[in-house]
């Protein structure tokens, strides 16, 4: 009898635990959706929070539950938003392709640095001290944080500044958000004509630290045929959504601080 109450006990314990669990479960339960589960499978599962969700889950319960846009996924791209339209038995919208840019031209050939880290190399720890060790305190640090970030091997560090491979880069924006001095930008694919310069100097001493550095003379801005470019605290920015791609500003600018982007197009096969 010594141990046998005390079993009896436990096991009337848990009979009962199991009991107000098991009506709790039926009380509480709360249907979902099974399309919830099928969209988020559908998604890359990047987690990337590009869509302006938390993750791809709370993205599809979104969809489902608050009728949110079906092309927010950049990384899924045209592919998820037509899987997703699937689900849902609606029409696929459109996708605007996006990249990503990094807004500085400031090689090794066109700058120097200030002095030599011996720290830990990355660039949020070198911004820590004295802004960075580049003459230029706006431009690439290069040291390739955003490099490590980039699931898509979509980034790499060429003679000291951060260049974007546009066929490959998912758009997410995981590298625009650990870059120290928000030199990336995500802007639509289709966009070639980009200022590869952040700098906020005044253009004498941009050009003392930077030779490919923007020197906010306003020549592209008056040139533009269509109001899409901009010079504000000595610095061109261009407006995406009125920009034609005609090159115009390119052309005039007289560092040649604005840049082509345009992929390259595969060349044709020799006989």
């Amino acid at each position: 009898m010594t141990y046998v109450v005390p079993a009896l006990i436990v096991g009337l314990c848990g009979m009962m635990a199991g009991i107000l669990l098991t009506v709790a479960a039926k009380v509480f339960h709360v249907e979902v959706d099974e399309r919830i589960e099928k969209i988020s499978e559908a998604l890359p599962q990047a987690n990337c929070g590009a869509c302006g969700y938390a993750g791809c889950a709370d993205y599809a319960a979104a969809i489902v539950e608050k009728g949110a846009p079906t092309n927010l996924c950049r990384p899924g791209g045209a592919d998820a938003a037509v899987k997703i339209a699937g689900i849902l038995g609606t029409a696929a919208a459109d996708v605007v392709k996006m990249t990503a840019v990094v807004h500085c031209n400031g090689d090794c050939k066109a700058t120097d640095t200030a002095f030599v880290f011996d720290g830990v190399q990355s660039c949020k720890a070198v911004k820590r001290f004295y802004g960075g060790t580049g003459l230029c305190k706006y431009g690439c640090i290069g040291l390739g944080d955003c490099m490590k970030v980039c699931e898509h091997s979509a980034i790499r560090i060429e003679n000291g500044v951060a260049k974007v491979t546009p066929a490959l880069c998912g758009a997410c924006g995981q590298c625009a958000a650990v870059c120290p001095n928000s030199l990336i930008e995500i802007k639509p694919l289709a966009k070639h004509i980009d200022v590869l310069c952040s700098s906020a100097d005044n253009g004498k001493l941009t050009k003392q630290n930077c030779k490919n550095g923007c020197i906010g003379c306003k020549i592209c801005e008056k040139k533009c045929p269509n109001e899409a470019i901009k010079v504000e605290n000595f610095h061109a920015s261009i407006d995406y959504e009125k920009c034609t791609g005609c090159g115009v500003c390119m052309a005039a600018c007289p560092v040649k601080a604005i840049h082509s982007c345009e992929p390259e197009k595969s060349k044709p096969a020799e006989d």
